[in-house]
């Protein structure tokens, strides 16, 4: 019966993710990375080994999700949050309590990220034309290919 879970929730991970891209595909791939990895760290490692796998699998399956700019905060926020899902469940409903713990910190905390990662992303592209020196020149925005341009006037003569 084990080895048929994680075998579905293997096809479930990679199935799910292959439209990858986006904030609930990475929370998505978070909480199946960490159900996943949840279960063969259990087999292997007993509770230590599963909140080990939880974050492991909760970090691959962000970022496999994830908006290709942004898969390295996903993958932290999947594995913090499926391991910590996984500590936390454990603590309140055993090992069934771990497995929903890691499903829902991983999906929770992969999705997180991968929107704060699109966030700072939309944030350092509005700034950049910040730094441009024909645009900003002794903090005075102007229309940079006019600086220095003096105007020559005619004078009347009274």
């Amino acid at each position: 019966m084990k080895l048929t879970s994680i075998l579905l929730l293997s096809l479930g991970l990679v199935s799910g993710v292959a439209s990858a891209g986006g904030t609930t595909e990475a929370g998505v791939g978070g909480a199946l990375g960490g159900v996943l990895g949840a279960v063969v760290g259990q087999q292997l490692g007993g509770s230590t080994g599963s909140t080990i796998g939880a974050g492991v699998g909760g970090a691959a399956g962000s970022a496999v999700g994830a908006d290709k700019r942004s898969r390295g905060e996903a993958a932290i926020g999947g594995a913090l949050g499926a391991a910590g899902g996984n500590a936390i469940g454990r603590g309140v409903g055993g090992s069934t309590g771990a497995l929903v713990g890691s499903a829902a910190g991983g999906g929770a905390g992969g999705a997180l990220g991968n929107y704060m990662g699109n966030k700072s992303d939309a944030d350092d592209r509005r700034a950049s034309h910040r730094n441009d020196r024909r645009y900003y020149r002794d903090d005075h925005p102007g229309r940079g290919h006019a600086y220095g341009h003096h105007k020559k006037r005619k004078h009347r003569h009274h």
